[in-house]
């Protein structure tokens, strides 16, 4: 052929070795050399440079544009394997059909209407506490996952979360994120610790603090950073000096280092417009920059916030998500005894700070939380008090032994700012073990003779705890009793056994419980306790047992169980100790009043009447009682708030210290009267920005969305058939087990070597294709297998990459649904933005005939085929004429009729954003060539974002590009009728 004869439309052989391509342009450099421009069959365009040596390899292609040659059957499994890689752009809810989880319209409408939209993203979720923000970013973190827009994300969580939060991840979505430490960092040379691991979830404080780990944030860039409990990240004016906490700046800086950045906490809004527009800079430093002034700047969220409150929450049926939530006060008067023992160890604790009033700052603080302590355990049973001054006073006689012996005696005990204590910052595990340490071992005595005074009044106090806990007439115990006894705990003919939690403050006061229900209820395994001291490991088994056993009827739990576990298997629950920071009181709550529960919520709160202490809380109560009257459930919420001026520690502790007074129990009760009515202010201002709410047309569309999803959903026998197909092919080995479960017994090691995806077990005790096969009693918990799972995904690729050739080749296969030979071509359609970063992708198939007509053939038409017989009349359809220029008709017909449709569905120009900017969006279309190497294509990752990309994802640039781009590899076949004879049609 020579040189001459190339021009445009012809498909040519020989200018790439073993294809055919069709030129596109020729330009002559003098009479000896064309610079050809051509495109390649998977629809790359490309260059070269012939010359007149070349015109011998040079021919005009009279066949197909594929041999059609390659085996049916793996022609089958690796178009499958494509199609599954591909999943996202098929199922647009792809994250919940392979999580185990049962989301709700507002999670649906959270994720899939107002996050993923957003590229990039810089949201707050700020649903109400027990709304499912957790399940929300999974599955927002999933999604992105699957469509291959994610592959380093951080998240940063408070110390005490980041456990849970690796539970969730990995029990509920099958994501593996390893929890960040300083060994982490220490163990990396010459990279940092988030370049050797993609999927890190870390502790706020630690990020904050840790000057190595700042180090290597410095040097980081993140696709995803999801930050829990995002109000810790606070700022503010002092003074007109703007005061940024470190946490502040960690914000800061993240934000500087991610394309998406997700903040969510249930408490956004404390109340101070100033601090929550300081906050939003972590979102759109530009948009919300300088001191906030009413009336001058706009305080408008709206595209950076969602908002919903627990009572607008709704179920897919248009029902109240949550059920109504019940406190009651049970107050009870001491015993003479008990009154007569709570006087004396008063009386020792106000000694005590007195003496502690002449000391440092550091100690005075010390010495004054240990006594508080001694307080509180006062108030939650003779059993605790009596083992706490027995302990008390054994550290004080070695103390002084030390003394008397001239051994050394040091300050070691940590120091304490009982302002700060009550921030939630510390785990309850610390609170415990740092109260306990410090009850035991902080006094103000400093002499051998100031030690002796104090012992001599401990050993007084200590006789009369012991007779009072001999007696075994604790009235406190005997209104749980009541409580118990009232509510059909107790009674062996109960329709339905109900659960109730009970919250102390104290390990001895726990055990002291535990012992008396499992007498009251003559069986011991009624009741589990979990404490500080219980392995989450443990927590979590203790929880599976009080959720799912009938017969365990009572958990006994410290504050330990207030964080991160879900309890809504119970609905009555019993405050046996109030805690002295009011937003635990909530947080316990919370424990039972969330998403599953469906019973009324019922909290009783003892109090006794006849102590300093007992008075704060009955006036507190009752304050908060008149507000729920007038407001509801929402009135549980105003605790939180309520003390930011005057701490309920700082009134407590006043109450003991001088409640004897009456004008400090006139302030008192002011006080309580003030911080309430505050709080209730803070709430409903807070409540003013929950613009959003479910409406019933948004639930029915929700209902659509699922649906439509459902409909479209890749079922699980078809990834289970092209798993195990493609898994056998390559080596593995797989037994079935228990229905729809299976163990693998050997993973080959080239599918080990695909690291990608994640690390790649060697073995599995049992896998599955179904959710509901995950957990089967008895038997160990299966790994999901389903796109997102490394084993799965790893298989997948190292399919395609073995047996891509037969789609490159193609094949012929019969059809019950095509009467005459037809050609199939696979297609993804993109729309792309300025910068060239993805906005939408689409896969599918069109079917061309002989006449050039071109229609939509589905997502996998190939499923229903059979491999064609090897006859005459097949092998001559195979080289019919009319299938060379078939594939460039799919093309135009594509660009001209689905394409203009999709840029409109997917294009932002009718975004408010967008419209303000006067964005310009232009529309044409590319073609480009993909890796061979590469079987899902991945958009491209830009390193960061300037401010104006970050404050209107949607609009982030001025022009939109139209990609048609042929699938990596692209297949193509032919089909017709099984009625339809070969041999018959040939002659």
């Amino acid at each position: 052929m020579r040189l001459e004869d190339l021009s445009p439309g012809l498909r040519v052989t020989g200018v790439v070795p073993g294809e055919t391509v069709s030129v596109i342009a020729a330009q002559w450099h003098g009479s000896d050399a064309v610079e050809l421009t051509f495109k390649t069959l998977d629809g790359g365009l490309r260059q070269q440079v012939l010359f007149r040596s070349d015109e011998a390899k040079l021919s005009l292609s009279d066949a197909g544009s594929r041999p059609f040659d390659a085996d049916a059957q793996e022609f089958r499994l690796v178009a499958e394997a494509q199609r599954i890689s591909l999943a996202g752009l098929f199922d647009p809810m792809l994250a919940v059909a392979t999580s185990d989880v049962q989301p709700l319209p507002h999670q649906i409408r959270a994720v899939y209407g107002e996050m993923l939209d957003r590229t990039p993203l810089r949201f707050l979720l700020a649903d109400d506490p027990g709304a499912g923000k957790t399940i929300m970013a999974g599955l927002y973190v999933k999604e992105l996952l699957l469509r291959d827009d994610v592959k380093r994300c951080l998240i940063v969580a408070p110390g005490g979360l980041v456990d849970q939060w690796q539970d969730e991840l990995f029990f509920k979505f099958g994501l593996r994120f390893d929890i960040l430490t300083t060994a982490m960092a220490e163990a990396r040379l010459g990279s940092t610790v988030f370049e050797q691991n993609p999927l890190l979830i870390a502790r706020m404080d630690q990020l904050a603090r840790n000057e190595q780990l700042a180090a290597h944030l410095d040097d980081a860039e993140f696709d995803l950073v999801v930050v829990d409990e995002a109000h810790r990240m606070g700022a503010n004016y002092f003074g007109g000096k703007l005061n940024k906490t470190r946490r502040f700046q960690l914000g800061e800086n993240l934000r500087d280092r991610t394309r998406h950045l997700l903040l969510m906490t249930a408490t956004p809004h404390a109340g101070k417009e100033e601090d929550f527009q300081l906050f939003l800079t972590l979102l759109e430093p530009d948009g919300f920059e300088g001191k906030f002034k009413a009336g001058v700047h706009n305080p408008n969220t709206s595209g950076l916030m969602r908002r919903m409150v627990k009572e607008d929450l709704l179920t897919f049926e248009g029902k109240p998500l949550f059920p109504e939530r019940i406190a009651q006060t049970v107050p009870y008067e001491l015993t003479a005894d008990e009154q007569n023992l709570y006087e004396r160890v008063t009386e020792y604790v106000r000694e005590g700070m007195n003496r502690a009033e002449r000391l440092d700052d550091k100690r005075r603080n010390t010495v004054g939380f240990a006594l508080t302590v001694l307080q509180r355990r006062l108030a939650s049973s003779p059993e605790a008090i009596f083992k706490s001054l027995v302990r008390r006073a054994e550290r004080l006689k070695r103390r002084r032994d030390d003394l008397i012996h001239g051994r050394r005696v040091g300050d070691e005990l940590p120091p304490i700012d009982p302002y700060d204590w009550d921030s939630d910052e510390r785990s309850s595990e610390e609170v415990e073990q740092i109260e306990e340490e410090l009850l035991d071992a902080a006094t103000a005595a400093r002499t051998i003779e100031e030690l002796n005074a104090e012992l001599a009044d401990l050993d007084k106090i200590i006789e009369v705890a012991r007779w009072v806990r001999n007696l075994d007439t604790d009235r406190k115990w005997v209104e749980l009793r009541k409580i118990l006894e009232d509510n059909d705990l107790i009674h062996p003919g109960a329709e339905k056994p109900r659960k109730l939690i009970i919250f102390t403050e104290h390990r001895d006061t726990l055990d002291y419980l535990a012992r008396k229900i499992r007498s009251l209820f003559g069986k011991p395994d009624t009741v589990e306790a979990i404490h500080g001291g219980v392995r989450r490991l443990d927590r979590r088994a203790i929880t599976e047992e009080f959720t799912k056993n009938p017969a365990c009827q009572v958990l006994l739990a410290t504050d330990a169980a207030g964080e991160g576990l879900n309890l809504q298997a119970a609905h009555l629950m019993v405050n046996y100790d109030l805690p002295w920071n009011p937003n635990r009181i909530e947080q316990r709550f919370g424990r039972i009043h969330r998403i599953g529960q469906t019973e009324v919520c019922r909290l009783w709160n003892l109090v006794a009447a006849n102590t300093r202490e007992g008075e704060v809380f009955s006036r507190l109560l009752q304050k908060v009682e008149e507000q729920r009257k007038a407001y509801g459930g929402k009135v549980f919420d105003v605790l939180g708030a309520a003390f930011d001026e005057t701490p309920l520690r700082e009134l407590l502790i006043d109450a003991i210290r001088y409640g004897d007074l009456p004008e400090t129990r006139a302030k008192m009760e002011q006080v309580i009267d003030e911080s309430v009515a505050h709080g209730l202010k803070e709430l409903l201002e807070e409540r003013a920005l929950a613009h959003d709410a479910m409406s019933d047309a948004d639930l029915a569309q929700m209902q659509r969305l699922m649906e439509e999803a459902r409909a479209r959903r890749l079922q699980p026998h078809y990834i289970e058939w092209a798993f195990r197909l493609a898994f056998q092919r390559l080596g593995g080995r797989l037994a079935r087990r228990e229905r729809g479960r299976y163990e693998i017994s050997h993973v080959p090691a080239a599918v080990r070597a695909v690291t990608k995806h994640g690390p790649v077990a060697s073995r599995y005790e049992r896998v599955t294709f179904e959710l509901g096969c995950i957990d089967v009693a008895g038997k160990p918990r299966a790994d999901l297998l389903a796109p997102g799972h490394p084993l799965h995904d790893s298989v997948g690729d190292l399919t395609i990459t073995q047996f891509r050739a037969a789609l490159d080749r193609g094949t012929v296969l019969i059809s019950p649904e095509i009467e005459e030979p037809t050609l199939l071509v696979g297609v993804v359609e993109e729309v792309v933005d300025g910068t060239g970063e993805s906005i939408a992708r689409r896969f599918g198939y069109a079917y061309v005939d002989a006449t050039g007509r071109v229609r939509p053939a589905g997502p996998a038409p190939y499923l229903d085929c059979v491999a064609a017989p090897n006859t005459p009349a097949v092998a001559a359809a195979m080289k019919l004429a009319w299938l060379g220029g078939a594939e460039a008709k799919a093309r135009t017909w594509i660009i001209g009729h689905q394409l203009k449709d999709y840029l409109a569905e997917v294009s932002p120009a009718d975004s408010p954003r967008s419209t303000a900017r006067g964005s310009e969006w232009t529309s044409g279309w590319r073609m480009s060539r993909t890796d061979s190497s590469v079987t899902r294509w991945r958009p491209r990752r830009r390193s960061r974002l300037a401010s104006s990309q970050r404050k209107a994802p949607t609009a982030s640039c001025a022009r939109l590009k139209t990609s048609w781009r042929a699938a990596r590899p692209v297949w193509h076949c032919w089909t017709s009728k099984p009625s339809w004879s070969p041999n018959r049609h040939a002659s």
